[in-house]
């Protein structure tokens, strides 16, 4: 039984993938486990209220589990109560079937991006595409590197999926704005998450690197670049400073991770176009997990702070 075919009710007896794992006190000052188990359909709550420091020491973040216990209803989201829990090795199961990916393949999404790659005229801007794209091992990793933790594009090849969904939109805009520079613009959507290959581990559960943790994706990309830069003759110092500001500056805020504000043209598209990509993947994704029998709206969505309403 997969994560999204569970029901209120039902008992179950699966093997899951741990993605979080915390030992809490209760009100009552025991100790009990809450859980959060994923395969590759979805994610699920769980809590395991008897010999809670007992099971601690059986199991662990990102191990796989076989569990036992009954699905009920906690304030509008599934949860089950465990019963029993035992830890599985992982030669007993297909990792893949725990991990969620996208459903276009990596092969035609890398291929539409090395379209829109070749129609870029700068031949400065197209060496540097060029050096990550003929970087067989960034390529490997880029392929299947999700864009997030969680929340947006968060699965194998999630990554990908986002970085061509922004260039097509950026290279859409570019019909309205003929002052943007659309060589600069769909450059910097194609690299502008490039760090995220370093920032994000995904082996199992997605968590981020000690370099991620303490880095970050923006300046990994950024440092990315420059190693690049560094290989081509004559690259011109002002192109690679607007480069390497878009990146720089695409989270739009300071207090969104930003260490700069979009301050050119090209940016500031690129900002928009991010955000949106981002948000849309999320709205989507709340509406296809949610779990509400109400035809018209969604459980209180906590991200969003809002009930999303059904338009299908």
């Amino acid at each position: 039984m997969k994560i999204k075919e569970i029901k209120d009710g039902d008992m179950i007896n699966n093997i899951f993938l741990t993605k979080e794992k915390r030992l809490s006190i209760a009100k009552n000052g025991s100790n009990y486990l809450s859980i959060k188990f994923v395969d590759n359909t979805g994610e699920i709550d769980a809590k395991l209220w008897d010999e809670a420091d007992t099971y601690n020491k059986i199991f662990k973040k990102e191990d796989f589990v076989k569990v036992k216990g009954k699905v009920v209803n906690y304030q509008g989201v599934k949860q089950i109560q465990i019963k029993q829990i035992e830890k599985i090795d992982d030669s007993e199961v297909n990792i893949a079937d725990y991990l969620q990916t996208s459903d276009r393949d990596p092969e035609d999404m890398l291929r539409a991006l090395k379209e829109k790659i070749d129609k870029i005229k700068d031949i400065y801007l197209t060496r540097l595409l060029s050096l990550f794209y003929e970087d067989t091992a960034f390529i490997e990793l880029f392929k299947t590197a999700p864009a997030a933790k969680s929340n947006h594009h968060a699965y194998i090849g999630g990554l990908l999926q986002h970085t061509l969904e922004v260039a097509n939109l950026c290279e859409d805009v570019t019909r309205y704005y003929p002052e943007i520079n659309p060589d600069l613009l769909i450059t910097g959507a194609v690299l502008h998450d490039i760090g995220k290959v370093y920032e994000l581990r995904y082996s199992k559960a997605f968590g981020y690197t000690d370099e991620g943790g303490l880095i970050g994706h923006i300046t990994i990309g950024v440092e990315m670049i420059t190693e690049k830069v560094r290989m081509i003759d004559g690259f011109p110092h002002k192109l690679e400073m607007l480069l390497k500001h878009m990146l720089l500056s695409h989270h739009g805020h300071y207090e969104y991770g930003s260490p700069k504000r979009p301050k050119i043209l090209e940016a500031i598209m690129l900002y928009h176009m991010d955000e949106m990509n981002a948000k849309v993947d999320m709205f989507r994704r709340s509406l296809d997990e949610d779990e509400n029998e109400n035809e018209n709206w969604t459980y209180y969505n906590k991200f969003f702070e809002r009930y999303l309403f059904k338009t299908r």
